[in-house]
């Protein structure tokens, strides 16, 4: 137990109230002020939910969960508040009214006055009702242009923070290891160079609008067994450090993050929320991470109740914190009484409570939530009556013109072209057959942590919030003089094979067929594509590769358009469509960017961010494979994907020429300059994206066959040329070695320069001389690409 102790005070203003004092004095006096059950309050939540007139948030009734008194518990103080805006619809501004009101009931409860951290979903824009859908983060991914991703989350989390947020759960870094997983439409994509780019540039953004971004899910959630959520994770050592831990190290470090989520999963017998090497010693100890580690939500129960390593929920939540979680969500469970209880009983050290309170008010004082002046007004309601709520409908705009100017230009950067025989664009189509389940489904673009999806489905009587055009009405757009029939053909999972030969004939019909396939978005098996939503193998779901097969035999040209969570195998289509578009869940704008690379009206620069497969069953497979993981004689099984990861097509044409290399040789310290030529050589102003890849051909340890260590997009107009120049430091050909140690060996290297991971256009040979280096995460992470 903890006696108070004497602070050093002003009459006016204790220590810990003013920001003229260090963050460390402050936190340090409010510490010792604090009884034991003011400091466990800090270090849990409450699942609430906004009032939909502008009263207090009511908690919110999880079936995972026992109802929670709010009465009995605000006097003690409380530290999160989880997703007061995405738990229900609600307009915006009666939400902030809402969060506004329920904070200053927190504050005027306990004796402190301290306000609780808001805290929201924000994977694919913020999850508040009528606030813009942006594309998923495998969409981000595709568009290789961090910048725009940067802008993206600074405008999500300025939105965020205008009404009372301060806390996203987001960017997810997982690295996807076997695309059967329902969450790789969260994930950025199968690289971990190309996750640890685009996620710190989210990162960045929504820091800089000052909101707490969250890493997540620390670490190794993506490599589940057979790709089923929450299965153990079988990764050794050299993977999680080479494979999965990077784009954390980059995201922290270049980044400026400032928490973390641990993993539910386990790995080699060790659940991420009990793994205190993890969480304390590589995260804070190595890394010198100085946020907090928020526990995914239930996570620290889990320890009981799934992973079998805590006796009772005080054990689990002694183990958590020992480990270095600081904070449960999403609601209070171990870390109320059990964890009092415990402490009273000497089972768990008050030290350790101490310790993560440290951290949990730290972070409180730099976001001024400690300061005397703080105010419950959010920037969105400064000035508006407050007393009469209804005057606030409708004046918060959470979808405004420059948000969905952003979800168009990222949409549209995302969208791949996979293939094309000359079909595309289509110039002016006379008669379209717009054929398959995600012809007229609004919600086709959306993944499943959008709010519509995530939480509106459970209010069907209640409007989207957001404008949502469905396939054929973007086509009928962009086709203004084209006659236009749509057929369903079949569901996306339903499996319906009645509807195939009215498609078949309606594309006999046509001139062109447009086939419209993929997912639909859901939440632990309530969709093909999500959060619980694994799929046994990657073929497409339901009856869509029937009704695909099926078109291709009309005689007509088919268009296979794919708006999906994750790749999927098409079969006979790779070879037999007319053209392939790939998009993932491409947000508001996604079926206007789609209609305007069928059009030409946009020249489609997109990416893969991952590779899609030749076959449904040669899972787990990603470009990152040892020469045994490539196709061979031993074995009938042929992971060989149909488009490799960096796969993409535009409709201009460029040529690579002209390959120099400063010098070919240089130490295990030294850099290496490469330069090359890139011309248009077509009749289209065009966007090439230079990807450059490492081949190390002899190492101490077994390498992928190749891997990604720089990229740059690049603008071309036809008939121009640029000189791009790439500086490559050895520490990007760095690995784990055999003793655990970050290294740099001599040796000799390719640097090859490609349009994807299967299409190598240049390759320079160069030399690492001198000794092994050993390494660490302060490391240079890029190849620095200029144009000249």
């Amino acid at each position: 137990m903890t006696a108070n102790v004497a602070v050093e005070t002003t009459p006016e203003i204790p220590l810990w109230n003013d920001p003229s004092h260090p963050v460390s004095a402050r936190v340090d006096a409010l510490i010792g002020a604090m009884t034991l059950q003011e400091k466990i309050a800090q270090l849990y939540g409450v699942w609430v939910g906004a009032s939909a007139n502008g009263g207090e948030v009511a908690p919110h009734q999880h079936d995972m969960e026992e109802a929670v008194d709010l009465d009995a518990l605000l006097p003690s103080g409380l530290g999160q508040l989880t997703r007061p805006f995405g738990t229900a619809p609600v307009d915006p501004a009666l939400g902030a009214l809402s969060l506004l009101r329920t904070q200053t009931r927190i504050t005027s409860a306990n004796r402190f006055g301290i306000p609780a951290v808001a805290h929201e979903e924000c994977l694919a824009g913020f999850a508040a009702w009528g606030a813009t859908a942006y594309p998923v983060p495998l969409s981000w991914g595709a568009t290789f242009d961090p910048d725009v991703i940067r802008r993206m989350a600074t405008a999500i989390g300025r939105d965020m923070r205008a009404v009372g947020v301060h806390q996203g759960l987001a960017p997810v870094l997982d690295v996807v290891r076997d695309a059967r997983w329902g969450r790789v439409e969260e994930t950025i994509g199968e690289d971990p160079y190309l996750v640890g780019t685009i996620g710190t540039a989210y990162v960045q953004g929504l820091e800089s609008a000052g909101i707490v971004a969250t890493l997540k899910h620390f670490v190794g959630y993506s490599a589940s067994r057979a790709g089923r959520n929450l299965a153990p994770s079988s990764v050794g050592p050299r993977e999680r450090a080479d494979v999965l831990l990077p784009p954390f190290e980059m995201a922290i470090r270049e980044g400026g993050a400032r928490s973390v989520m641990h993993a539910y999963t386990d790995i080699d017998g060790v659940p991420a929320a009990a793994d205190e090497t993890l969480l304390t010693g590589l995260l804070r100890g190595t890394w010198g991470f100085d946020g907090t580690v928020v526990a995914d939500y239930f996570g620290i129960a889990f320890l009981k109740t799934l992973h079998g390593v805590a006796g009772d929920f005080a054990d689990a939540a002694g183990a958590a914190l020992e480990a270095g979680v600081d904070i449960e969500l999403p609601t209070v469970k171990t870390f109320g009484a059990p964890l009092a209880e415990a402490v009273a009983e000497g089972r768990v050290p008050e030290a350790l409570i101490d310790r993560a309170l440290r951290r949990v008010l730290a972070q409180k004082a730099e976001l001024g939530l400690l300061d005397r002046d703080w105010s419950p007004v959010p920037a969105a309601l400064d000035g508006a009556d407050l007393d009469d709520p209804e005057t606030l409908r409708g004046k918060i705009d959470l979808d405004g013109p420059e948000n969905r100017e952003l979800a168009r230009e990222i949409a549209e950067k995302a969208v791949v072209l996979l293939s094309n025989d000359g079909t595309l664009p289509l110039g002016r189509p006379r008669r379209i057959a717009l054929v398959g389940p995600n012809a007229t489904e609004p919600s086709a673009v959306l993944g499943c942590y959008s709010f519509p999806q995530h939480v509106g489905v459970k209010y069907p009587d209640i409007p989207v919030g957001i404008e949502l055009p469905d396939l054929r009405a973007s086509l009928t757009a962009e086709f203004p003089d084209a006659e236009i029939t749509v057929v369903r053909g079949t569901g996306v999972d339903d499996g319906d094979l009645s509807g195939i030969a009215e498609a078949v004939d309606t594309a006999r019909d046509a001139d062109i067929v447009v086939v419209a396939l993929g997912d639909r978005a859901g939440l632990f098996g309530r969709g093909t594509s999500g959060e619980g939503c694994d799929a046994e193998s990657l073929a497409l779901p339901g009856a869509q590769q029937h009704l695909l097969d099926a078109l291709l035999d009309s005689g007509t040209p088919v268009v296979t358009v794919l708006l999906a969570g994750r790749p999927y195998a098409l079969g006979r289509a790779v070879e037999d469509s007319a053209a392939i578009v790939q998009s993932f869940f491409p947000g508001v704008a996604g079926t206007r960017a789609i209609a305007g690379v069928l059009s030409g009206r946009t020249n489609p620069s997109g990416r893969l961010p991952v590779s899609v497969p030749r076959t449904p069953g040669s899972q787990p497979t990603t470009y990152l494979g040892a020469p045994l993981a490539q196709a061979s004689e031993v074995s009938n099984i042929d992971p060989t994907p149909a488009f490799g990861f960096g796969h993409g097509l535009t409709y201009t044409t460029f040529a690579w020429s002209d390959l120099t290399v400063d010098a070919e040789e240089a130490p295990t310290d030294g850099e290496f300059t490469a330069s090359l030529t890139v011309r248009n050589t077509g009749e289209r102003t065009g966007t090439e994206v230079v990807q450059l890849y490492l081949h190390d051909p002899v190492a101490s340890v077994v390498q992928p066959v190749r891997r990604l260590v720089g990229y740059t997009r690049l603008d071309l107009e036809p008939g121009e040329e640029r000189r791009v120049r790439v500086t490559v430091p050895a520490d990007v050909a760095s690995f784990t070695g055999r003793d655990g140690h970050r290294i740099v060996e001599p040796g000799d290297l390719e640097l090859r320069l490609a349009t994807s991971s299967t299409d190598t256009r240049l390759t320079a040979t160069v030399t690492l001389t001198g000794p092994v280096r050993v390494v660490d995460h302060t490391r240079r992470f890029h190849a620095e690409f200029s144009v000249e």
